[in-house]
């Protein structure tokens, strides 16, 4: 239950980055969407560098928002679920982004601002899984949608030039991504539901509860939002200057030959021990370095309407 009372109109509060750049008149389009459906009066909050999101979708729910909508790209979305999580309020998704790497992966035509605010206002409602990953360094839990990584992808993450990524999009993450191939592996143990499952030298340890990244690429081929399991894949390049190509070859196969260069593997807990610190992601969003991380599935805990 909401704090509106039954005879009052329903009111959307839309989380706003205000550093993404549009070219559309975001406001007027949810004001007109919103007088459309006999919604009330939408209540706008705007994101922070020191707040992406956290504390504004707390101050809605506060406000008796019936749902949040996250006007911004996945770290936007991100903070978004944190909060709505477990919960019964709903979230849309107003794909702002460069990635808008969930609203993909859900079939949204992320260019059709109309169909995305109509779906969040009047659409269908499903629930998907969420990833809490705790660190132990520093003691953090956070929560993901999409991907997070150690090693390489998260390097990537780092590396990337924002002013060419306001300028190519996703194609900058191509740039970082081949600037950063050459490296030294890190000695990794991987535990999933409780079993070691690698323990070798890795560049590269990516988590899903969805299937592609930017540019459409299919890293976990089994993944599903909705299954209650995590997607694991696991990168380790052979040596030497076509030592990639290993990797390209069995992402291509599924990882279904015996080549070690890309495994997968799938579960409800994944526990992730570095040898020493390495780059960190949580959907598309650097988060520092660290060595110990545990990625736990939490299944169906965000109601999305679309």
């Amino acid at each position: 239950m909401t704090a509106n009372s039954s005879t009052a109109p329903q009111r959307a509060a839309i989380i706003i980055n205000p550093a993404k750049p549009v070219d559309i008149d975001v406001r007027g389009l949810v004001a007109k969407h919103c007088v459309e459906n006999g919604w009330g009066e939408p209540l706008w909050f705007e994101t922070t560098k020191e707040d992406p999101g956290v504390g504004q979708a707390k101050d809605a729910l506060a406000q008796g928002a019936d749902i949040v909508i996250a006007a911004g790209g996945d770290g936007t979305v991100r903070c978004v679920a944190e909060v709505l999580s477990g919960g019964e309020t709903p979230m849309g998704l107003l794909p702002l982004g460069t990635g808008n790497l969930l609203a993909r992966n859900l079939g949204m035509d992320v260019t059709d601002y109309d169909g995305a605010m109509a779906g969040a206002l009047t659409g269908t409602e499903r629930k998907i899984d969420v990833v809490r990953a705790r660190r132990s360094d520093p003691d953090q839990e956070q929560l993901f949608l999409v991907m997070a990584g150690v090693g390489y992808d998260a390097t990537i993450m780092a590396d990337t030039d924002e002013k060419l990524k306001h300028k190519v999009g996703w194609l900058a993450y191509v740039d970082a991504g081949i600037r950063n191939l050459p490296g030294k592996p890190v000695k990794a143990t991987i535990v999933i539901d409780g079993k070691v499952a690698v323990h070798r030298g890795v560049r590269s340890v990516m988590v899903g509860n969805c299937g592609k990244v930017q540019g459409g690429l299919e890293i976990f081929p089994e993944a599903k939002m909705d299954d209650g399991l995590l997607d694991v894949a696991v990168l380790a390049p052979h040596h030497g200057k076509l030592g990639w190509l290993s990797v390209i070859v069995g992402m291509i196969g599924k990882g279904r030959g015996k080549d070690t260069a890309v495994e997968y593997f799938q579960g409800k807990t994944v526990e992730i021990t570095l040898e020493h610190k390495d780059d960190y992601q949580l959907d598309g969003d650097h988060e520092g370095q660290g060595k110990h991380v545990l990625m736990t599935m939490d299944p169906g805990a965000l109601t999305l309407r679309m």
